[in-house]
């Protein structure tokens, strides 16, 4: 895992939520000795953000700093005068452990944060670093306005709340509620995702959502877990790195004769994961370790989308009760178990809202619009027919097929 140092003044300082993010991922990218040659469109796919919020924070991070003029960006150009060329090579500016504060930040964190949930998290990662028991209004000072009428006012507590519990669902931090000075809650910061898990059998464990190992030992400290001797991370089982291709691999199957079965370390379950999979837990043990892994992840997926855990679970639980006949468990868990039907708003489920069950206005408007497309068909084709009008086939928008059942 490849941490970056991030400068206590970029954290707590002026710069927009975004540009912590960009800094980080570039202070990882100058890590080569090229230094960081990623173009904007680059940067924007892996951070999730909008190109234009990735050049204002690259704007921002090439200017001088109001408070002190210091610029933490340097950026070359290598354009030919016709327009030819490379993209930028852009470095960080180089700091000085031992004078200048700061925090070191997993650069998967940039990826796999938002903006402001990754300045929380920098901010937790250098106060336990440092030993400070920091308080929800120190956290709501950092994590202030940065735009608009309330620029510069400290964010309401109880979004900061809503922030610490989105890092501890998503498994970056720990907190020990009430358990520090003068009963503030304690924060472990993990440099990669990690949750305690229950497993199928034992119920004992912990890991990620797929847990095969864990875990992480706390170093208070500020300098990089990196540069500790080998005997500080004795114990210590890492995830392996995992390689995806770029582009469509065509592997032919193995013979049956040459298969293996599967070696690897036991596959236990995320707590989030095991509660959401309780009604159709008959099913699991028949389960190959690929199909558990590929529902973990959706199930997960659908969870850090916003989706509530007892609202996939009652979606698993409906579709267990009313399908009779199931041939095949993991292609009916994966292709119509987990899958949510509805719109595109979070909030939709088969047509209605789940918080309220109020039926969808959106999928109510597709609805009467594909039945108004209809209704126009079936006018046309009648008037067609009166005037012996034989069309080859006309498909409504959004219909499977011609009302009549002429295919196309």
């Amino acid at each position: 895992m490849q941490r970056v140092r991030v400068p206590l003044r970029v954290i707590v300082g002026a710069y927009s939520d975004a540009t912590v993010s960009v800094y980080t991922k570039i202070a990882a990218l100058d890590r080569k000795s090229t230094g960081c040659e990623a173009g904007v469109a680059y940067l924007s796919g892996l951070l999730g953000l909008a190109r234009s919020t990735v050049e204002r924070a690259l704007t921002e991070l090439m200017r001088p700093d109001p408070a002190d003029d210091i610029v933490e960006l340097t950026s070359q150009r290598r354009t030919l005068p016709g327009g030819a060329g490379w993209t930028a090579v852009r470095r960080i500016r180089a700091t000085n452990p031992q004078r200048e504060h700061g925090a070191w930040v997993p650069s998967r964190a940039a990826e796999a944060l938002s903006p402001r949930q990754l300045r929380c998290y920098a901010s937790l990662a250098y106060a336990t670093a440092t030993g400070v028991h920091i308080t929800l209004a120190e956290l709501a000072r950092v994590l202030r306005h940065r735009s608009g009428k309330k620029a510069g006012q400290p964010l309401d507590v109880r979004s900061v709340r809503r922030i610490l519990r989105a890092l501890e669902g998503l498994g970056w931090i720990s907190v020990e509620r009430r358990s520090g000075y003068r009963g503030r809650h304690l924060y472990t910061v993990h440099d990669e995702p990690v949750q305690a898990v229950l497993s199928a059998d034992t119920e004992k464990g912990s890991g990620t959502d797929l847990g095969e190992g864990s875990l992480q030992e706390d170093h208070h400290q500020t300098d990089s877990p990196d540069d500790q001797p080998p005997t500080a991370v004795l114990g210590i089982r890492r995830r392996r790195e995992q390689v995806v291709a770029r582009e469509t691999v065509d592997n032919p199957p193995l013979p049956a004769a040459l298969r293996r079965p599967y070696a690897g370390p036991e596959l236990r379950l995320a707590p989030r994961i095991w509660r959401v999979l309780q009604p159709i837990k008959p099913l699991l043990p028949g389960l190959s370790p690929y199909v558990v892994r590929a529902l973990a992840r959706e199930i997960g997926r659908q969870l850090d989308e916003g989706q509530e855990p007892e609202r996939l679970r009652a979606r698993l639980e409906f579709r267990y009760a009313s399908t009779e006949d199931i041939r095949d468990p993991g292609r009916w868990l994966l292709g119509a178990a987990v899958v949510r039907h509805g719109c595109g708003l979070t909030a939709c489920e088969s047509g209605r809202i789940w918080h309220t069950g109020q039926e969808c206005h959106s999928c109510a408007d597709s609805r009467a619009a594909i039945a108004a497309l209809r209704r126009i068909e079936a006018e046309l084709d009648e008037r067609e027919r009166q005037l012996g009008i034989q069309t080859p086939y006309r498909l409504a928008a959004g219909s499977p097929s011609h009302p009549s059942g002429r295919q196309p």
